[in-house]
């Protein structure tokens, strides 16, 4: 089935899933928008991010997408099970791929999550890592600076390591051996924040957890696509499509062609 798979998030951390994605899935498209004019999500309230959920599930049915992505941790608390609900397509959030694997790799069931505000207030990643794994204990931060040093580009500046000390020095008291990246913005600051939580902790990128999860669902509802060249990408946003853009292809590790701006 060459219909296109449709992901968003608040802005341009869900590019990373695009990647994912992509590396995995070669020959799938992806319908991806960013909803830069609302981001950040982190702080707003569940009942306004099920909203913005809503309309831009729409907007990427209207596309025919054969399966929605929320690539977005926060919307992923909020609003999967909304959405799930209310399309008739298979829609996944980046939760619970993490947190099940997260549960599979760590020895000594003690795992730490960092995320935004919103996503650390849901308590989700916590439920989850406990379905999967009764035994874990499961310990929380948010890091809401981490979001705005990613899109400025600060991904190994003193400020970026001095924040991340602050954030990550909790963790060392309570001994985990496992840390999930919590927000799809994080992966980019994997090379700090492994030196600061030592190599006996090991990092669950969501987005490669995602994505395998992405290739189960296809295959289980028979909608993988059968075309033998690579799948198409193109790129929504709904504010400053230029900025993104530019900050895009830093998530992407790669050019980006234009992206265009929708107003929802």
């Amino acid at each position: 089935m060459n219909r296109p798979i449709g992901i968003f998030d608040s802005g341009l951390g869900g590019l990373t899933v695009v990647s994912a994605v992509r590396d995995l899935l070669p020959h799938e498209s992806i319908i991806y928008f960013g909803d830069t004019a609302r981001v950040p999500y982190g702080p707003k309230s569940k009942e306004a991010v099920t909203g913005y959920a809503r309309q831009i599930a729409a907007f990427l049915l209207s596309y025919d997408v054969k399966m929605i992505v929320i690539a977005c941790n926060t919307a992923s608390a909020y609003a999967l099970k909304t959405l799930q609900k209310s399309v008739a397509v298979p829609v996944v959030g980046v939760i619970e791929p993490g947190a099940r694997y997260a549960a599979s790799i760590s020895h000594s069931k003690r795992i730490g999550v960092i995320g935004t505000e919103g996503t650390i207030r849901s308590l989700s990643y916590t439920a989850a890592i406990s379905r999967f794994d009764k035994r874990a204990e499961v310990f929380t931060r948010a890091c809401p600076l981490f979001v705005p040093l990613v899109e400025e580009g600060w991904l190994d500046h003193p400020v970026t390591r001095l924040v991340a000390r602050e954030y990550l020095s909790l963790f060392a008291h309570h001994n985990i051996d496992t840390l999930v990246l919590g927000c799809t913005h994080y992966p980019l600051l994997k090379p700090v924040i492994a030196k600061i939580v030592g190599k006996s902790v090991r990092l669950v990128d969501s987005a490669e957890a995602t994505a395998r999860q992405v290739s189960d669902i296809l295959i289980e509802n028979d909608i993988v696509s059968g075309r033998r060249q690579a799948g198409s990408y193109t790129f929504y946003s709904s504010d400053a499509p230029q900025k993104f853009q530019e900050l895009g292809e830093r998530f992407l590790g790669r050019p980006m062609s234009g992206v265009k701006k929708i107003i929802l």
